[in-house]
């Protein structure tokens, strides 16, 4: 059983940082290939980043390049999505997930195996 847990959201200004963290457990984490998405209201659910089993690739999709950087820490088997100048419409609820193999810019949630419970993040202006 693999399960991943995000942390670090909240309520926050436009203009600030955030530091989501995803922790994953019940596996050689390595072997993972981890995914953030984002869901807003009444909107499907967006990916915004990946990273690759060892960490050595990452891709993010051009809306988003730029402000949101994916790392992870294998010791740790954490995940950190980092966003700079937040903007409101970042506000949503962010999921991480998890698949075995890296699935790089295949953006198609039904392609990862393990899921977060999410972590909602609030951009006022």
């Amino acid at each position: 059983q693999v399960r991943l847990v995000e942390s670090g959201g909240g309520l926050v200004q436009a203009g600030d940082s955030l530091r989501l963290s995803c922790v994953l457990s019940g596996r050689t984490f390595t072997t993972y290939g981890v995914g953030w998405f984002r869901q807003a209201p009444g909107k499907e659910r967006e990916f915004v980043a990946a990273i690759s089993g060892s960490g050595g690739t990452t891709y993010a999709p051009g809306s988003v390049k730029g402000r949101f950087t994916i790392s992870r820490d294998n010791a740790k088997n954490t995940v950190v999505l980092q966003i700079t100048t937040l903007e409101p419409e970042d506000t949503a609820v962010y999921y991480c997930a998890a698949s075995r193999v890296f699935l790089g810019a295949s953006a198609e949630p039904a392609m990862y195996d393990y899921w977060g419970q999410g972590t909602q993040v609030t951009v006022s202006s």
